[in-house]
């Protein structure tokens, strides 16, 4: 599949959901902002696949980041992080939400798992378990790899160039 017709919007992704379902897939969601690629998120993204059929990533729009991280971030626009993350083999879909939290597509989604990696907040993980459970979702956390931060590499490159 060409790595452009994995960039969903929302409600295309939705029928794509319910079609795949039908098929009796397994949909795994995992969400991020993915602003500079790491060998972590590559491991998060290669274990969440593992768990199942279809890999959709939930990206956090520039907006959003901006939102969580700061003004300074995101580093790569949205759309170039959705076109290097589609060209991964590991995913299957894209689709940007501008929302703080998946919450809001999870609900539209409604995937059978949603995996997260190690360095989450306990609250977003206490939200987004109890909203998986409402509909029999499964929510698996992935252990934190220690050393891995797009923080740290942003801090690293700006001592570089000191």
């Amino acid at each position: 599949m060409d790595t452009k017709n994995k960039i969903k919007t929302q409600e295309e992704i939705v029928k794509i959901a319910e079609q795949l379902k039908k098929k009796g897939k397994t949909i795994i969601t995992t969400n991020g902002s993915f602003d500079i690629l790491h060998s972590a998120h590559i491991n998060l993204l290669e274990g969440a696949k593992s768990k199942g059929d279809v890999l959709i990533l939930l990206l956090n729009s520039d907006s959003s980041i901006k939102r969580n991280k700061g003004n300074s971030r995101p580093i790569i626009p949205e759309k170039e992080r959705a076109r290097l993350l589609a060209a991964l083999q590991c995913i299957d879909y894209v689709v940007i939400f501008s929302e703080d939290t998946p919450l809001e597509v999870l609900k539209k989604i409604k995937p059978n798992i949603h995996v997260k990696g190690g360095s989450v907040e306990k609250a977003r993980i206490t939200e987004e378990q109890s909203l998986l459970e409402t509909w029999k979702g499964k929510f698996i956390q992935l252990p934190l790899e220690a050393g891995f931060s797009t923080t740290n590499i942003i801090k690293k490159i700006l001592e570089v160039c000191k």
